[in-house]
């Protein structure tokens, strides 16, 4: 019987993998396919095309492991691969709009609502959003971009960047507001 021999070093298993080791490949995949799913999904509604961004971004992790410079977390880098193979895709299927209508908008504006909603109805509220409105939104509030980078990875402007995240959370406020109204019996459906 072969013994497979299992990597519990992160570090040793990318480096294994760099060089082409099909069962380091493996375990990479397997650690990190469920989360990077999910990022691909936060962008991209359809469940089967996410699935296909993700295929596609394992892809160019393991043809650009030997950059990976161990300077930052592995995850991250990962992550951003994802991200950037999520807008690539929406963008080859055009279905980006952005508004350059600059509102009166204050960082402040976003009121914490009470609600009691689960991951899937979040999800669900999040898809209802226009794309553009949608990837700003992901971008700032769920990966943390600043609103520079969010200009910079979408060939928008900082102003654009910033409308569009108010807007998006104005809707998803009403949106939200109109949710609680309905649960708690208030509003006819």
């Amino acid at each position: 019987m072969k013994i497979i021999q299992f990597y519990t070093n992160e570090t040793q298993l990318v480096k294994k993998a760099a060089k082409q080791h099909r069962d380091a490949q493996h375990q990479l995949y397997d650690q990190y396919a469920p989360k990077m799913l999910s990022v691909c999904r936060q962008y991209i509604r359809d469940i089967h095309f996410a699935e296909e961004v993700m295929l596609s971004g394992f892809l160019k992790v393991f043809l650009n492991l030997k950059n990976f410079k161990f300077e930052g977390s592995f995850e991250g880098w990962i992550r951003r691969i994802m991200v950037n193979e999520s807008i690539s895709f929406l963008r080859k299927q055009k279905q980006i709009f952005f508004t350059e209508e600059i509102t009166n908008y204050n960082e402040e504006s976003w009121n914490n609502i009470n609600t009691e909603l689960e991951v899937e109805q979040i999800q669900e509220l999040i898809d209802s959003l226009p794309e553009g409105y949608r990837m700003v939104f992901v971008l700032y509030a769920v990966e943390g971009y600043k609103h520079s980078e969010i200009a910079k990875t979408l060939e928008i402007s900082e102003n654009t960047s910033k409308s569009q995240l108010f807007k998006a959370r104005k809707m998803l406020q009403q949106k939200l507001k109109q949710q609680n109204r309905i649960s708690n019996g208030t509003i006819e459906i």
